[in-house]
């Protein structure tokens, strides 16, 4: 279905139970790891050291909510980067 509608999958395959996982199985989820991982690398940030919990009645107070926190996050980020390469 995704292929017909232009899209490719990104989802991860499991290893068969009982049996070692196939090469290109493995190979095939190793890629789509790395795309992956630096994506949730923020969600795990917020969620963690930021302590973000959208407890809120509304759709629109969760989303002033969560976009607060990706602000923050992103006032951090350029902080580091840039403290990061100014010495170098």
């Amino acid at each position: 279905m995704l292929s017909r509608r232009g899209f490719v999958s990104r989802i991860h395959r499991k290893k068969p139970k009982g049996k070692p996982m196939p090469e290109r199985i493995r190979i095939a989820n190793a890629l789509k790891s790395k795309a992956r991982g630096a994506v949730e690398h923020v969600f795990a940030h917020e969620k963690g050291p930021m302590g973000l919990v959208v407890r809120t009645i509304g759709i629109a107070r969760a989303k002033v909510k969560i976009g607060l926190a990706n602000l923050a996050y992103n006032m951090r980020r350029f902080l580091f980067l840039t403290t990061k390469y100014a010495a170098a």
